[in-house]
C-alpha cells in the first residue's frame, strides 16, 4: 500500500472518529463543515478534492508533513502560480455550533458578494471574531473596504439570524465604526456601511433619522440568492409605527373599576398605596402591580391572578388565593427584609423602578411636573422592550423622553431612539393635546428632551460611545441612581 493510500484510509478514519474542521494556512474554512473527500491522480501528482453543500476545493499534494490519529497536515500547491500552503485537518472534542458554523459560511459567502458589487473596492479581511473588551459581537460579520479614496466601516447580518439581531446592527455599527476611526489602517474611515437580509432593513432606517450628521450612514440590503444589493433611501421608509389611545378611555375604565379596585387594595391595608392600576395602550384591561410586579389583570370583565405566565381565574376580587397570592408578593417584596436574591424580589426590576420615580419624580429632577408623567405613553408596535418608556413634562413644557433601565444594555441609547422619533412625531401632529394628555400646560414645540435613567454603576461602558453619533437635536442626559435604589431613589451623578 503506497503513500496515499494510507493518506485515503487516514482521512477516512479520522472523519469516522467525530467532528474534523479543515484548516488552510490557519484558517478555518467554515464553507467545508461536513466535507467529504477524494484523492485522485493526474499526470505525475496527486490531487485532493474536498467538497461540501457550500464550497468546493482541489489542491496539489506537494508531501504529507504529518498523519497523527487526531491530526493530518499537508503540504500543497493551489493552481497557478503561488507559494505553498499547509492544508490542515483537526479532530474536535466537540462540534461548533450550527450558527458558529453559519455565520463562518456567510461570511465567505458575504466577502464574494462585496466583491461582485463593488468590483473596484478593496475589501478587508472580514471577521465574526467576537471583541468583548469593545462590546464586538460574534454575530455580525464586519469589516473594512475602500473605494476610489474613500474607506468605510462593514458590518452585516446573515439571513439566518433573527429579527432581534437585524433591529440591533446599528448599536454594534456605531462601535465597530468608532473603533475602525480610532485606529485606520490606511486611509481614515468617513463611512459606515451596513447590509441586512431584504426586508428587515426598517428599524435601522428609523434610528438613523436620529443619527449625527457627521456620521455617513448607508444602509443595503441584499438579496443572497442574486447577490443583489440595494441602497436603502431613507424616503423609502414610513413615518415610524406607534400610537396613542385617547386619555379620557383609560380615566374612564379606571373611574368604572372603582369598587374593584378598593376592594383589591382592602386585601392589604397598610400597604394598599403600593398596588398600582393601569390600563394597557390599546387595551381595555385592567393591570394590577404591587412595586412594578404584576399580579392580577382583569380581562374582558374576568378576575384573573398569578404570576408571569402562572394566571388562573378567581371568582372575586375578595378571593383566598388572590389574598393568598398579595401577601406573599408583598412580603417577598419588602425591600428591608426580603433574601436579595428571591426571585420575587428580583422580578421586574424595570416595573419596581418606575414605581419609586412616579411615586416622588421631583427626586428624579425638580423640574418635572408630578401630575403628567405617563408610562408607554405613546405605545410602540414593537410591543415590550425589556425597558420603561415614560414621558413626562417640565414646569416650562419642556417634553421629557425618561427611559428606565435596572441593568446594563448596550442598545439603550438607540432604544431610547426609537422613543424620541415617535414621541416627537406626535408633538409635531398636535397628538397629545388632542388625546388630552398634558392638560392645562402649554406645550413647547422644542424637541423632547431624553434622560436615561439607571444605577450609577449600571450604564453599559459601550453607550458613551454610542451617543457620540447621536444627532445634537437630541439633548441626552444620563441620570445615575443609588444601587439600593428600591429603599429610596438617590441621584448619584447626572451627565
Amino acid at each position: 500500500m503506497n503513500e496515499w493510500e494510507n493518506l485515503g484510509q487516514a482521512l477516512s478514519k479520522l472523519v469516522s472518529t467525530g467532528p474534523v474542521e479543515v484548516h488552510e494556512d490557519g484558517k478555518w474554512l467554515a464553507s467545508l463543515a461536513g466535507f467529504r473527500s477524494e484523492l485522485r491522480t493526474q499526470g505525475k501528482h496527486t490531487l485532493i478534492h474536498l467538497w461540501s453543500p457550500e464550497a468546493s476545493l482541489v489542491r496539489r499534494i506537494l508531501r504529507i508533513s504529518s498523519c497523527e490519529l487526531n491530526r493530518i497536515e499537508l503540504e500543497v500547491q493551489r493552481f497557478g502560480p503561488g507559494k505553498p500552503a499547509t492544508l490542515e485537518f483537526l479532530a474536535l472534542d466537540r462540534a461548533r455550533s450550527d450558527s458558529r458554523i453559519g455565520r463562518e459560511q456567510f461570511k465567505a459567502r458575504f466577502a464574494r458578494m462585496l466583491s461582485d458589487r463593488f468590483p473596484d473596492a478593496q475589501i478587508g479581511p472580514l471577521t465574526t471574531a467576537a471583541d468583548l473588551k469593545r462590546s464586538l459581537s460574534s454575530l455580525y460579520t464586519r469589516g473594512v473596504m475602500a473605494e476610489q479614496g474613500k474607506s468605510w466601516a462593514v458590518m452585516a447580518a446573515a439571513p439566518s439570524e433573527n429579527s432581534t439581531t437585524f433591529d440591533g446592527i446599528l448599536s454594534f455599527g456605531l462601535l465597530w465604526f468608532d473603533w475602525t476611526r480610532e485606529h485606520p489602517q490606511r486611509r481614515p474611515i468617513q463611512s459606515l456601511r451596513v447590509f441586512l437580509p431584504q426586508g428587515h432593513t426598517r428599524v435601522t432606517m428609523e434610528r438613523a433619522r436620529a443619527l449625527s450628521p457627521a456620521l455617513s450612514l448607508e444602509v443595503y440590503d441584499f438579496r443572497e440568492n442574486d447577490s443583489l444589493f440595494r441602497r436603502v433611501e431613507h424616503s423609502s421608509q414610513g413615518n415610524v409605527e406607534s400610537w396613542l389611545s385617547p386619555r379620557r378611555d383609560a380615566e374612564i375604565a379606571l373611574a368604572e373599576a372603582g369598587g374593584l379596585i378598593r376592594s383589591i387594595r382592602s386585601l392589604l391595608p397598610d400597604c394598599a398605596d403600593e398596588i398600582e392600576v393601569s390600563v394597557p395602550s390599546g387595551t381595555q384591561d385592567l393591570c394590577f402591580r404591587f412595586l412594578g410586579l404584576e399580579f392580577a389583570r382583569r380581562i374582558g370583565g374576568r378576575l384573573y391572578c398569578g404570576l408571569g405566565d402562572n394566571r388562573r381565574p378567581v371568582d372575586t376580587a375578595n378571593s383566598a388565593d388572590l389574598a393568598k397570592l398579595l401577601g406573599r408578593v408583598a412580603q417577598k417584596r419588602n425591600s428591608c427584609t426580603s433574601a436579595l436574591n428571591d426571585p420575587v424580589y428580583r422580578a421586574s426590576p424595570e416595573r419596581w423602578l418606575e414605581t419609586m420615580v412616579r411615586r416622588d419624580p421631583e427626586k428624579l429632577d425638580a423640574r418635572l411636573v408630578p401630575e403628567h408623567l405617563y408610562s408607554q405613553v405613546p405605545a410602540l408596535a414593537a410591543g415590550e422592550r425589556g425597558i420603561i418608556d415614560l414621558l413626562g413634562v417640565t414646569r416650562t413644557g419642556r417634553l421629557v423622553v425618561i427611559e428606565l433601565k435596572a441593568s446594563e444594555d448596550l442598545h439603550l441609547p438607540l432604544q431610547a431612539v426609537d422613543y424620541w422619533l415617535r414621541v416627537r412625531r406626535h408633538l409635531t401632529e398636535g397628538d397629545f393635546q388632542r388625546f388630552g394628555y398634558f392638560q392645562g400646560i402649554e406645550i413647547r414645540s422644542d424637541p423632547p428632551l431624553v434622560w436615561l435613567v439607571a444605577p450609577s454603576l449600571h450604564f453599559h461602558s459601550a453607550n458613551e460611545t454610542q451617543l457620540r453619533y447621536i444627532s445634537p437635536e437630541l439633548k441626552v442626559t444620563r441620570i445615575g441612581l443609588n444601587e439600593n435604589w428600591r429603599k429610596g431613589l438617590q441621584v448619584i451623578s447626572r451627565q
